[in-house]
């Protein structure tokens, strides 16, 4: 049984979710330190252009988070930028 536990242990580093969880790079790398929402101070608005066939404008916006303070760009719904 010690070569099959060896030889699951080892290719348990293969599974990307494993390994994220077992490094803990979701709370080192991601600016939400591993959380799905978070709060943050709106620093401006921005126009991200869409990728090659489209030519559309997507309406954007720079925050600032409030648990780290770094900054991310946000994409807002409704948002209008003639305002």
């Amino acid at each position: 049984a010690r070569k099959l536990q060896t030889h699951r242990r080892d290719q348990r580093w293969a599974d990307l979710s494993y390994k994220k969880r077992a490094l803990g790079t979701a709370f080192k790398s991601s600016p939400f330190g591993g959380s799905s929402h978070a709060k943050g101070i709106v620093l401006e608005k921005v126009g991200v252009e869409a990728k090659q066939p489209n030519s559309a404008i997507r309406k954007c916006v720079r925050v600032q988070l409030i648990k780290n303070g770094k900054k991310v760009t946000a994409f807002g719904m409704y948002l209008c930028l003639t305002l």
